[in-house]
């Protein structure tokens, strides 16, 4: 005998036949099966790679699962067992949603017995029927637009206090993995339900371990700010400016302010970014601060709010949940919110130009704040620039006497070239940090840009000079022609690097990836830094190639049958350029792309900002490359 499948049709009058299979497991001698256990339900033979079923215990409702490996041995346990209790619950919310019922009666009822559902939550099917009850009451309460009492906000609180404090592993793990947007349905549900108190039972406070929340009622007239703190750690606070809130007031209109804090959730929270945040795991402090605006039973979702989340490590990014996003599951956004550097304080502080639930994200791989990296960076580039002006007057003195012939004019026209780029690039990077950070700044885009491709151009005219060495080596006797060879050096050494700076503006800054965290400068978590990195690695690629086969040409007798004496020394000069710019480039931007995909300390920081201050066009060899 083997396994057999039986169906069962199920026929009633006026409604469509309903077919059921039934699977029938038939064990014979020889074959591996798991033993009968007894030790907290009881589950019977079973053959092995087959599921066993059981019924969940007494007043739970569901199916308990358990697996037959085929070694014979029983898997862990699956269960979908529900509190009965708390599937009714869960009943009512969705009529009262659907439209039946009475929420304005119901929805109380409810909500006083969630705080013990919750402390009697077993199993993560409790956990999520839990949180969709709490979603369809406030769909039902933001749907009749009714406004709840003290008492219900409170054991609506009491109960979100114990979802969050419910054991991650057991419950929450095992909740997501069926669930993974379970976290956002437990805010979106609370920060609904927590703006709808009745103004006369304002102002209110509340606070729990996970849950603090403050509401206060303000008439037509602010005599100031509105102002909360909150005793987190980190200390949180928050202020929404007189004039932010002064539009909302009309005809007289009481407007209710409700700032609820949620410690916990956002290590619930699916980790899912936004445009301009990249795929990285980001730390977080703990906590989620949610502000609403209510103006009778009218919410208002935009108004400045300033936030300090308070000590955070490295550079934090201000963010706030838009439910919106993922299909709808919800992810961290950062549109609307920047940054600031709160004076005088080593606090993260927030602007943000609309309300919701906000919170702040640390990048793991942080560039490590030393007040001696930034200053060290400003030293070397003002003793760059002194330098390169030197080269341009040691240019002027020298230009015709060590332009003898037309390889060394191609030689010298690109380190010009390259001392010109540099200067205004170094110029450009010295007052960038000096500029307002940030998209909506024209001067800190200008600066940035102009960075990028001066910075870009360097490079290319040092591979304009390293292509005009090969076409030497490789066609001896071959002339080439001032006049196509300068406009295609020009071509390469501008006009490429200018398109490739254009192309980077125009596909990162709409995507809000352009710019770095409060710096004028490439930002390397979008990709944008990497349209700089990597044409400068891929040129000094090149030159190596270059110098390899110069090396090799060098070695040659034939070498003296080739160029004349006078054009072979002009070659030197270019293999003894490219022999000292391209190691030394090469080795500095090789560690600067290093400390941007690595978590690194601090020491190989301050060698990148040693060797960039030095390297970034060899300012001082410049100086003496023309004899």
């Amino acid at each position: 005998m083997t396994d057999t499948v039986y169906t069962c049709d199920l026929q009633s009058p006026g409604l469509a036949p309903l077919r059921v299979p039934i699977s029938i497991t038939i064990i014979q001698d020889g074959d591996i099966t798991c033993p009968e256990d007894t030790s907290v339900l009881t589950w019977n033979v079973t053959k092995a790679g087959h599921v066993a079923q059981a019924p969940c215990p007494e007043s739970k409702r569901g199916i308990v699962r358990r697996f037959c490996a085929a070694d014979g041995v029983w898997g862990p346990v699956h269960s979908s067992c529900t509190d009965a209790r708390l599937l009714a619950l869960f009943t009512r919310a969705k009529l009262l949603q659907a439209g039946q019922g009475s929420p304005a009666e119901e929805v109380p009822q409810i909500l006083a017995q969630l705080p013990g559902q919750a402390a009697e939550a077993s199993s993560p099917s409790d956990l999520l029927t839990l949180l969709s009850t709490m979603k369809y009451l406030a769909k039902a309460v933001a749907k009749a637009r009714i406004q709840l009492d003290r008492s219900a906000l409170k054991n609506l609180l009491i109960a979100t206090d114990k979802v969050l404090d419910m054991d991650t592993r057991s419950l929450w793990t095992l909740a997501q993995a069926r669930k993974p947007w379970a976290g956002s349905t437990l805010l979106l549900a609370v920060e609904t339900l927590a703006c709808s108190l009745c103004p006369q039972d304002h102002p209110f406070t509340f606070s729990l371990p996970n849950v603090l929340l403050q509401s206060q009622l303000f008439g037509p007239t602010f005599p100031a700010d509105y102002s909360i703190s909150f005793p987190t750690r980190p200390p949180l606070q928050a202020q929404i400016p007189r004039h932010s809130l002064a539009p909302l007031v009309r005809n007289g209109t009481e407007i209710s302010i409700t700032s609820l804090v949620l410690q916990k959730l956002d290590h619930l929270l699916p980790s899912n970014y936004g445009q301009g945040l990249g795929d990285s795991l980001y730390a977080t402090p703990g906590l989620v601060l949610v502000i609403s605006i209510m103006a009778g039973d009218q919410a208002f979702s935009q108004g400045e709010v300033i936030m300090d989340f308070g000590n955070t490590d490295g550079s934090p990014h201000c963010v706030f949940w838009d439910h919106s996003l993922f299909q709808g599951r919800g992810g961290w956004s950062k549109e609307g919110c920047q940054a600031q550097a709160a004076s005088g304080s080593p606090t993260a502080r927030c602007l943000c130009q609309h309300l919701t639930a906000f919170s702040v994200l640390m990048s793991p791989h942080t560039v490590p704040e030393e007040p001696a990296l930034a200053l060290l960076t400003q030293v070397g580039l003002g003793a760059s620039i002194l330098a390169l002006l030197v080269c341009l007057g040691v240019y002027r003195l020298v230009w015709r006497v060590v332009v003898r012939n037309k390889v060394s004019y191609f030689r010298h026209a690109t380190l010009l070239n390259m001392v010109l780029c540099l200067l205004a690039a170094d110029t450009c990077f010295l007052g960038a940090p000096f500029l307002p950070p940030g998209p909506r700044s024209p001067l800190c885009l200008a600066a940035t840009f102009l960075c990028h491709f001066l910075y870009l151009a360097t490079f290319f005219w040092m591979l304009a000079q390293a292509l005009v060495l090969a076409h030497q080596l490789l066609f001896v006797f071959h002339q080439l022609p001032k006049h196509r060879v300068l406009p295609l050096m020009v071509l390469l050494g501008y006009l490429c690097p200018l398109g490739l700076a254009g192309v980077t503006l125009g596909l990162y800054l709409p995507q809000g990836q352009y710019l770095r965290e409060g710096e004028c400068w490439l930002d390397g978590k979008g990709g944008a830094l990497y349209t700089f990195v990597g044409p400068v690695l891929a040129i000094v690629g090149v030159n190596g190639l270059v110098l390899a086969m110069a090396m090799l040409k060098l070695l040659r007798p034939s070498l003296s049958e080739g160029p004349p004496a006078e054009k072979r020394q002009a070659l030197l000069g270019v293999i003894k350029a490219l022999l000292i710019l391209t190691p030394i480039f090469g080795l500095t931007w090789g560690l600067g792309l290093a400390t941007l995909l690595e978590e690194v300390s601090v020491v190989p920081h301050y060698i990148f900002t040693i060797l960039n201050t030095l390297q970034v066009g060899d300012r001082g060899w410049l100086c003496f490359l023309p004899f």
